[in-house]
């Protein structure tokens, strides 16, 4: 059954929540289907970006995150730009290729000039050798605009959950968290000509596998040219840790994310699929084995050592990068075990985005 599935030319709904079912066998399958499209797509390469974590000081207040802003147990940081600068100089010493910057949401003119000024000196220091990505949440067009324009090419905004219902009962009822914003700030970004990436969380309280196969289809539909999604992990200085009871197990949650990203190789096969932090937390060789079903990005942290602790979205975060350099060897040695080669000093530019500007409009 499962093999006739893979091999449709488009997956129903239907199909997508017979897979997310599926049995251990069938995953098999399903994760074996999705490595040939992976090799067949993008090859068994892997792409590096060098992750900064630079503020955890945040204007929201998700139900879910650990830094969220009325948390007031969160040791709260900004690094300095100077902090932040010689971390992307060790990026682009270190043949990483892409950096990405990453903080709490805000909005205001002083944090939209700094990422600005920010963006042109990595430029300049990696004499533009550097591919930057972006997490700094909802913004205005204008402040998209001038982000790019400044270096920023590629920007990751996740939905964390794209049915308008289930978005609602993971945040506040008000103006600064609705949904139709984040969908709209996601068509902006594409609009001003990011390489536009989405995610969701995967075994979140009230979520089925319905929620997740529309998840895939609206990821599909959006027609994204990246995507970073993980297992739902639960922070006891949140709402949503009251209904941590209902939760599947981490291991089922570890497995239903392998499938997620496994479908989303096959649904979406020439798109960047990052291999998240969060499944460090689950398992020791998480991050591997997505890389093996489909995923081809990792995002080592370089954030400086003494700020790392306090970019806690979720409990239990993996200190697996503290010694960089000990952890770039260990890197090379789990992607040659699973079959894959970092491509070191590139972008790993989406190549689905690459063909859709190629299109005549």
């Amino acid at each position: 059954m499962i093999e006739q599935l893979l091999n449709k030319k488009d997956l129903s709904r239907e199909d997508i929540i017979y897979v997310l079912n599926s049995t251990e066998e069938e995953s098999g399958y399903l994760f074996k289907y999705s490595a040939r499209k992976k090799e067949q797509h993008v090859g068994n390469n892997v792409y590096l970006r060098g992750l900064v974590e630079f503020s955890n000081i945040c204007a929201k207040n998700c139900f879910y995150c650990g830094i969220r802003q009325a948390n007031k147990k969160v040791k709260r940081y900004n690094i300095t730009d100077k902090e932040i600068l010689t971390a992307a100089r060790y990026a682009y010493e270190n043949n990483y290729g892409s950096l990405v910057l990453q903080s709490g949401e805000l909005q205001s003119e002083s944090f939209t000039t700094r990422i600005e000024n920010l963006l042109k000196e990595i430029k300049r220091l990696s004499n533009n050798q550097l591919g930057i990505t972006l997490s700094c949440g909802e913004q205005t067009e204008e402040v998209y605009k001038k982000w790019f324009e400044a270096g920023a090419h590629r920007y990751l905004l996740r939905i964390e959950a794209s049915n308008p219902e289930l978005y609602q009962k993971l945040h506040p009822l008000d103006d600064l968290h609705r949904f139709e914003k984040r969908l709209e700030s996601l068509y902006l970004l594409k609009k001003c000509g990011y390489q536009t990436g989405t995610g969701v969380m995967i075994g979140l309280p009230f979520q089925s596998v319905e929620h997740l196969a529309d998840d895939l289809l609206f990821m599909k539909n959006l027609d994204i040219d990246m995507c970073g999604m993980g297992p739902y992990i639960e922070h006891a200085d949140t709402p949503l840790y009251q209904y941590r009871d209902q939760l599947l197990p981490l291991s089922e949650r570890f497995v239903l994310t392998m499938k997620m990203v496994a479908l989303l190789r096959i649904m979406m096969p020439d798109i960047n699929i990052a291999s998240t932090t969060a499944l460090q937390a689950i398992d020791e060789s998480g991050r591997t084995k997505m890389i093996q079903v489909g995923a081809n990005v990792l995002m080592p942290n370089i954030t400086p050592g003494q700020y790392k602790n306090d970019y806690a979205l979720y409990e239990n975060k993996p200190g697996i990068d503290k010694d960089i350099e000990d952890f770039k060897d260990y890197l090379e040695i789990q992607m040659k075990s699973a079959g894959n080669q970092i491509k070191y000093s590139e972008w790993g530019d989406s190549i689905h985005y690459k063909l859709k500007r190629k299109q005549p409009k």
